[in-house]
């Protein structure tokens, strides 16, 4: 029997102290081969290493928002709920994961924690930040539904995977990469310049992505998360 990669799955913890996943995203890993392992948010340092150690590859999903102690800033009048404990175990495993060189795919908050990680930081709120007039990024419409296009730069990785420079996502953020870490390079943005993918040039798979394929049916988001787990 062919052994599949393990590929843990991060998660949120409730105020009442449940660890919440959106179905989704393990049906994502199931359907491109991978087992699918959820991760509770552990303080642990030396579980976090062993995390590191037996996990193939790592998929950081979305949800609220991130400490911005973690780049320096104060708190914006607009940030959102955080959970310490989902930050400081991610961030803890990503640190671990990426000099393995294991592969990390990053959806969302999932991208945006993983720049934080190697460095990079972010805006709190895109609508109280940013410097231009931006798209509608938290949409009103199904999840399944696309609606901005993201433009994808032809060298890179992600263009390599899913075959297109142009195509459509949907989106659910209020919250943005700003600056990229170090070793890392903007691979997609959307119209208004916010950036939507990022990916490391010194490891076999590192890529961060703002939008949710793991809620999307179309030909982009299963080539990405085929890419993935085979390359886990």
């Amino acid at each position: 029997m062919l052994l599949k990669p393990i590929i843990g799955i991060t998660s949120d913890l409730s105020k009442e102290q449940r660890v919440n996943v959106s179905h989704n995203n393990i049906s994502a890993i199931t359907e491109a081969g991978g087992l699918p392992l959820v991760l509770p948010n552990v303080m642990d340092q030396d579980t976090i290493q062993h995390y590191a150690e037996v996990l193939d590859g790592l998929l950081l999903t979305g949800g609220g928002d991130i400490d911005p102690s973690y780049f320096e800033e104060e708190p914006h009048p607009n940030l959102g709920r955080i959970c310490p404990e989902r930050d400081f175990f991610e961030i803890e495993l990503i640190r671990q994961m990426l000099p393995r060189n294991k592969p990390i795919l990053g959806i969302c908050r999932g991208c945006q924690i993983l720049n934080v990680a190697i460095g990079g930081d972010m805006y709190q709120d895109i609508h109280a930040q940013h410097e231009t007039p931006l798209l509608q990024h938290n949409q009103q419409a199904p999840y399944h539904h696309c609606s901005h296009f993201v433009e994808v730069k032809e060298n890179s990785l992600l263009y390599n995977i899913v075959k297109s420079n142009r195509f459509k996502v949907n989106s659910f953020h209020h919250q943005a990469v700003r600056r990229v870490g170090e070793g890392f390079a903007v691979c997609a943005a959307a119209g208004d310049g916010v950036i939507e993918a990022f990916e490391s040039a010194g490891h076999r798979f590192a890529i961060g992505v703002q939008w949710h394929p793991e809620h999307l049916k179309d030909e982009y988001s299963a080539r990405l998360f085929r890419a993935f787990v085979e390359c886990c």
